[in-house]
Order: C-alpha cells, then structure tokens, then sequence
C-alpha cells in the first residue's frame, strides 16, 4: 500500500504488537506491521517516516535472537525501540543486556530522570506496563537515561542526535498512564509526520490499487453478511462494479432473519452495484457437521465447505480470477500467521483447503482493526444498520453451539440470541460494548417449569467491553437486564431451563464462546 506517510513496525513476536499499529493510526498517521527480517533495501524502498521496534520473547544475547540489521540504525530515520525493541537496539549498538535481578511484570511505577520529547505533556511519575526478565545494564554510547524504575535503571533511554529512543515498557498498552501519547510525541514531533491520514484516504488508496490488480477479471467475493465482509465486498464494487460476484453462502449458521436482510442490502434493489447471489446450503453444512464436536474441526469443516460452494458457483459464472475475503488484522494475528501462536483458526485465513481453485486471494481489510473497518464502511455508504452490526464469525452459530451442531441447536440459539440483542438495544446497554451474544452450552440439567421437570440445555449470555478485539473484559451488565432476559429466554425459547452469564476475559478466554 501506497503512503505519502508511514511508519513501519517491525515485528519480533511480542504479544501486544499489533496494538502499536492502532495507537500510530489514532495519530492519523498511516502505519504498516512487517516482520523482523524485512530487509534492509526494502526498508529503504518503503521510506518509512519512522521505524518502531517490537517487543518479543526472545533474549537479545542469546543464538537464537530476533535480530534486524544494524544499519538500520544509520539510515537517518528515527527510530523507537519497546521492550525487547529497546534491548536489541541497545545490544547492537555497543551497550549491554543480561538477565535482570528482579523480573519486572505488570503495573510499575516509572520515573522521568530527564526531559525528552516523548514525555513532554506526560507526569514526572507515571505507572507503566513492565513485561520483561532481561534489562539494560550498560548504555550503548552517545545514549542518556531519561527514565527509570525501582528495579531497572534503564526504563527509557536516547540519543537525541541520531533520533534513536527506547522504552523497556510497553506505551502502547492502556495500562500505561500517558502511553498514547508517547507514541504520539514520537510519531507527530520526533518523525515530523503530518497526522493527516484519514479512512477516506484508505477508501481512495485502495479503490485504486484494486482496479490495477484485477484489471478486466471476474471476482468473487465471501459475503457473510458480517461488517467486515460487507465492506469488502462495498469496496470492490466501488473499484471494479459489474465485475464483482458476491456470493452469500447460507449456511443455516446465521443469526435469525440474517439472510434476509443481507439480501435486502446487497442484492436487487439495494444500494451497491454488484452480482448478487444467495446460495442456501444449510442441510449440506449440517450433513458436514454431524458428529463433529471439537471447535477447531469444526470451523476447518465450515471453512473447507465456504470454498467448496464458492468454487461450485465460479464455475457457474465461468472464469474468475481472484476470491476476496474481509479478512481483518485481528484475524490474521490469532490464525498464527507469521510466528504468533495458533489461537483459532478462521475460515478466512486459517482454515483454507490445500487446493483453491482462484488464481489469487484479495484481502483488502487484513491490516485494519474492527473500528477502523466500521469507519471505511461509513465512508462508502453502507447502511448504519449494517455497519454497527455485532462481530459474527465466518464459522457463524457452528461455534456458538458447544458440541454437535444440529437444526434444532442452531434454532435455539438463533432465538435466544435474538431475544438477547432485542433487551439490550431496548436497554441501551449496547452502546459501548465491544461485542455481544447469546450460545448454547452442551450442558442440560433439570428444572421446572409449571410442575413438570424439565432436563434441558443451558444458554449463555457473553458480553464484553473491548477498543481492539485483542484483549477484553466481561461487561458488568445491569443485574435487572440479565434478570429480563433470563426470563424471557426461559419462557419463549423450548429447549431451555437455564441462562448463564460468562464473566471471562481475553485472556484467558477468547471472546467467542467456542
């Protein structure tokens, strides 16, 4: 992707890494992960405002060390090292790194020893996120501390003539008071960037670079129905119309009424210029998942069959180029691509068959978070409807429903996953939540019900608040609300005597209920 400006993350395997992208973007300054190894004439060719360096598992001393080259550091560009970041910077420059006397982890409280251009507007003392075992025990030269702990007397250090900086905490985490705007003291005062990318620039940017790409090819494109998929599919209609085949695979996996409203939106009648098709293909999706109850067969079985329909209808159409999907950058980060652990695969990045009848795969939206996707989504005129729509995984219910996924589970959880979204959009608790759902667990117990005993399935609602979809906590909703809903689902949904309500985060769960 093209830039007037960018910054370029390079990454080392840390778990937080793809925050630093959001939080440089929300400077309004475009920004690219790439990994470590990235080398050196292509950093060069890319003319990256600045470069920041990620924090990772690895000790910088040791053989097996995530390594960049240390010319990096004499190109003249500046250059802001974080955790490991800051260790490597400080090892290839002629300091020191050994394992630190006291392992620092969590809130830490850090001062500033010296004024510096990425504390200006920040306290003296200020608490941080620490994460390492490993500290910096000499200076590499021409570098001066400009902040410290208890523990570690290296927190933050510079050398202000070469535009080098490093901080052995993590900024970009919310934890860290002020972090925000280190980052951007680095990226808008230290990198001189403008700060005036905006989603309309990504809209025009890549309307263009897509027209270039497929060129007079035909395109299919994996609608779900879901945000990110609809944008995707808005985008290339934008880019290329008529030459875009948008294929809505239903899979009886939905939420209730889905189907039809995507069809409201998307095809005859609605407000894109594209072709439009609906498959219904929910008793083949059934058929497949018969029997199948552990989560990661489950959405490699949905996801093999996606593309199976999907080549079943390009050769309908005749030749088609190119598959898109609304693959997004949290995506791509938990399916393990490049060296992040295997969290879950998705049947849009990690649950693809060895054999894809496509020339190419087009994933327009896989360097933006969930937010940013809802604003480009805006930007193109999608329905608000539509755009503020709640996060619905490709594998759709068949991750929802604990165990064997069945016609009768699917339509119990639709209902009470309906009932759900109804009270709390009547309640307004839904305006700051992250995401939101209703599933079914494979539990059954008994109850009553009039003064018959029932031995039926237990529903469970999630809720949580999150800004990125990396990290989340469980929404303390309103005990009247829950109360509201437990009931009705109680009452109108057959199958079900009991609603739990799951008080978990990410980590140690994930925000899906699988």
């Amino acid at each position: 992707m093209s830039q007037n400006e960018m910054i370029l993350v390079l990454d080392f395997g840390g778990q937080y890494n793809q925050l630093i992208a959001r939080r440089v973007r929300e400077c309004q300054v475009y920004c690219e992960v790439h990994p470590h190894t990235l080398g050196l004439e292509k950093i060069k060719a890319m003319a990256p405002k600045g470069i920041i360096l990620t924090g990772g598992p690895n000790s910088v001393y040791k053989e097996d060390a995530a390594v960049c080259p240390s010319e990096l550091f004499a190109l003249g560009i500046p250059v802001l090292g974080i955790c490991y970041g800051a260790q490597l910077m400080t090892h290839l420059l002629g300091g020191k790194v050994t394992p630190a006397p006291v392992s620092e982890y969590g809130n830490t409280k850090i001062s500033v020893t010296a004024a510096s251009p990425l504390f200006e507007g920040t306290a003296s003392d200020f608490v941080g996120w620490m994460s390492h075992t490993d500290y910096i025990a000499e200076l590499p030269p021409g570098f001066k501390v400009t902040a410290k702990t208890q523990a570690c007397p290296v927190a933050a250090m510079e050398n202000a003539a070469q535009k080098l900086y490093a901080l052995q905490f993590h900024p970009e985490v919310a934890h860290t008071e002020g972090g925000a705007l280190m980052l951007k003291n680095f990226v808008r005062q230290v990198c001189g960037a403008a700060g005036d990318w905006r989603m309309d620039s990504f809209v025009e940017t890549t309307v263009a670079e897509l027209r270039e790409r497929v060129g007079s090819g035909k395109v299919l494109c994996a609608l779900s129905g879901g945000v990110d998929s609809s944008v995707a599919a808005a985008l290339l209609s934008k880019a290329i119309g008529r030459q875009l085949y948008s294929v809505f695979v239903d899979h009886g996996l939905l939420r209730q009424d889905e189907g039809d409203q995507v069809a409201a939106v998307f095809g005859d009648g609605g407000v894109f210029d594209l072709n439009f098709i609906r498959v219904n293909a929910a008793e083949r999706f059934y058929a497949k998942l018969q029997g199948i109850t552990e989560p990661e067969k489950k959405r490699k079985i949905i996801g093999e069959e996606f593309i199976r329909v999907f080549e079943e209808e390009a050769k309908k159409i005749g030749r088609v180029d190119f598959l898109v999907q609304g693959t997004i950058y949290p995506d791509v980060i938990e399916s393990g691509l490049g060296k992040s652990a295997v969290i879950k695969s998705h049947h849009n990045v990690g649950g693809l068959p060895d054999h894809v009848d496509f020339k190419e795969i087009v994933e327009p939206l896989r360097l933006l978070f969930k937010d940013e996707v809802r604003q480009v989504g805006r930007t193109l005129g999608i329905p608000e409807t539509l755009v503020n729509r709640q996060p619905f995984p490709g594998p759709g219910l068949g991750i929802r429903i604990i165990g064997e996924v069945t016609a009768e589970k699917v339509k119990i959880v639709q209902a009470a996953d309906a009932i759900y979204r109804e009270e709390m959009a009547k309640a307004g608790a839904d305006k700051k939540l992250g995401q939101y759902f209703a599933a079914l667990t494979n539990m059954r117990s008994v109850g009553v019900m009039g003064d018959g005993r029932t031995y039926d399935y237990a529903v469970a609602l999630r809720a949580v608040e999150t800004s990125d979809f990396m990290t989340a906590e469980s929404a303390p909703l309103p005990w009247e609300l829950l109360q509201t809903v437990t009931r009705r689902i109680v009452n109108e949904v057959k199958g079900v005597n009991r609603v739990l309500y799951d008080c978990t985060g990410k980590p140690p769960g994930t925000i899906e209920f699988e």
